[in-house]
């Protein structure tokens, strides 16, 4: 099994989307549903041991030679954004079934994950999939509506599981070796090193925000400016500030992802605005600061109100197993290159469970999230080549 194999069957996986460019495929929807009966003709293929849990991940195991061994987690999302592109999330799915099909059994258990939802997308919360493997999933979660008004709890049902079980999906960190998630870059550091892969250090810390200011509606053409409450400028007012921040606060980057102005008419003065908020920063404390900075300015506005809808810590991959990605990336002749990921991951949640680590693989032009997302068969190919020299490796340390 080569890159060109995994490349094929990503380009197949693509299918599983919403008509129009690129891939939309959200979480508990028919897309997903084709996506997980295609996966699981797949790994059958394979000799994958399968299962659907309660939460919506697809998990495909390969059973040790030691019954009682402990298990590595590989994985990746299977959901995308809006017009995605077809190697998000997916790689990380993908490449670890064809590594593990073309290696003799090993002395761990090996399970590889397609996450159920990551992107957030259908009902703004993310890692519902991952945070109920590591324990941590949040009830409150399952009231939350999509835009169709369908909460999460009935969207599971409807999909066949049963939300009252997601409790005992958590593992036991004792029965867990580690986690491991391959992913294209979704930057342009690699390609602009002229490198294949590359070494995780980090993940991102990630917070939002929903913020409504209000105003007062009136005729654009009677009432006076000075006498105005216009909610859209108070709003640009927040937005400025918040680029601001961002821009003079190194490692922090933020953006006003959603907004919204009632009434929306052209000639009526905005009434009410409601916006999102996002942070990033692998450093916690930097975006502690900087929110409580938006925070201060945001209470200064009259009739601004804001709710965090999303909080998760970032953290510095493990020193053992990113000290095995380090010499198999530099065993097939490559530079090891450093990064942190300034994107979230499965790996936000999934490293309070386990010790957990990334490789990342070059993308051209560092573009995601976007329908001409690409990578090369040869970059896969040294991808899968290092994950599987990462995984003999791990053979030979106690397990």
């Amino acid at each position: 099994m080569d890159g060109q194999t995994a490349l094929k069957w990503l380009d197949e996986a693509a299918e599983f989307s919403e008509p129009g460019p690129g891939v939309t495929r959200m979480f508990l929807s028919d897309q997903h549903r084709a996506l997980i009966d295609w996966l699981q003709q797949k790994a059958k293929s394979l000799d994958l041991d399968c299962t659907l849990d309660d939460s919506g991940n697809f998990v495909m195991r390969r059973p040790s030679t030691t019954p009682n061994a402990r298990t590595l987690l590989i994985g990746s999302h299977q959901d995308s954004v809006r017009n995605g592109g077809k190697y998000d999330g997916m790689l990380g799915i993908i490449a670890p079934m064809l590594t593990l099909a073309r290696m003799e059994p090993l002395p761990y258990h090996v399970e590889v994950i397609a996450f159920g939802d990551e992107e957030g997308v259908r009902f703004s919360s993310t890692l519902i999939g991952s945070s109920a493997i590591a324990g941590e999933f949040d009830q409150d979660i399952l009231p939350r509506k999509d835009r169709n008004n369908i909460a999460v709890r009935d969207a599971m049902a409807l999909f066949g599981l049963n939300p009252d079980n997601i409790s005992s999906i958590a593992r036991d960190p004792a029965t867990i070796m580690g986690f491991l998630e391959m992913h294209i870059e979704q930057g342009p550091i690699l390609e602009e090193h002229n490198a294949p892969v590359g070494l995780v250090t980090a993940l991102t810390g990630i917070e939002r925000h929903k913020v409504t200011i209000k105003g007062r509606a009136g005729h654009a053409g009677t009432v006076p400016m000075h006498l105005r409450d216009d909610a859209l400028v108070k709003a640009a007012t927040l937005v400025t500030q918040i680029h601001k921040i961002c821009s003079e606060t190194e490692g922090l980057v933020g953006v006003i992802g959603e907004l919204e102005v009632k009434p929306n008419a052209v000639n009526v003065i905005p009434a009410q605005v409601d916006l999102t908020i996002e942070l990033r920063a692998p450093d916690d404390q930097t975006r502690h600061t900087a929110r409580e900075q938006i925070l201060s300015f945001l209470n200064e506005i009259n009739g601004a109100t804001s709710q965090c809808v999303y909080q998760k810590s970032g953290f510095y991959c493990d020193p053992q197993l990113v000290e095995h990605i380090e010499h198999a990336i530099a065993a097939q002749g490559h530079d090891v290159i450093r990064l942190f990921s300034g994107a979230g991951h499965d790996g936000l949640a999934m490293h309070r469970l386990t010790p957990s680590a990334m490789i990342f693989v070059r993308c051209k032009d560092g573009l995601s999230h976007h329908p001409d997302e690409a990578i090369t068969s040869q970059d896969c190919a040294i991808a899968m080549n290092v994950l599987e020299a990462v995984l003999q490796r791990l053979a030979q340390t106690p397990h």
